[in-house]
């Protein structure tokens, strides 16, 4: 794996459904890198800290190989990475394989895997579709949040390097899926509510 692309936005506003609404969602490739705090990405934008951003939500991943799955379904759109909000673009990232608590080196930085992206409506707007989180939920192809365990710089082209990993520990994939399950595999649900990395807010809506 490696990094395709860096990227970052500024505030946004937008007309959703009659309501203006804030965002940073909208993020576009930069060429010199990006900076990665313990909280977030210097210079970028984050509105609502609620739900972005953070110790447990510092700097958000997405696989460029998905971007060939939904440019088949938005052949349309003018497209190019940080479209779904990503401040690294990543080639061959699988959420499948990476798993909770996995230690990357990346550039001058350290970053450990801390859960799966959940959608909000703002996709729905930045792709001009009323289903596109239902979509995004549906296809499987979530994304990585990190926490940021040494700051530094990142650049395009910069490799992720694996450090550390527990091979007990679930799949960003297995998470994503708990997330959305009607009926949650109880003893998978508790190996991952035992599971130190996981980010707290995902343990909480896991236990909802």
């Amino acid at each position: 794996m490696k990094v395709v692309s860096t990227n970052k936005g500024k505030l946004v506003e937008i007309n959703y459904h009659g309501k203006m609404v804030k965002t940073g969602m909208f993020k576009y490739p930069v060429d010199e890198g990006i900076c990665l705090g313990k909280e977030d990405v210097r210079g970028d934008t984050v509105i609502d800290r609620k739900y972005h951003g953070g110790l447990d939500k510092a700097c958000y991943l997405y696989s460029t190989k998905h971007y060939v799955f939904w440019k088949n379904r938005f052949p349309d759109l003018d497209w190019e990475f940080g479209m779904f909000g990503e401040n690294l673009s990543i080639s061959d990232l699988d959420e499948g394989t990476v798993r909770i608590g996995d230690v990357y080196e990346i550039g001058e930085c350290l970053v450990q895997v801390t859960q799966p992206r959940q959608p909000c409506f703002k996709l729905n707007y930045r792709f001009n579709c009323d289903s596109m989180v239902k979509e995004f939920i549906d296809a499987g192809f979530p994304g990585v949040y990190i926490r940021v365990l040494q700051e530094g710089i990142i650049y395009s082209g910069n490799k992720l390097i694996l450090r550390e990993r527990n091979a007990d520990s679930l799949s960003v994939s297995d998470v994503y899926q708990m997330l959305y399950a009607v009926n949650k595999d109880t003893i998978l649900l508790q190996k991952a509510l035992n599971d130190a990395a996981l980010a707290e807010s995902c343990k909480k809506d896991l236990s909802k």
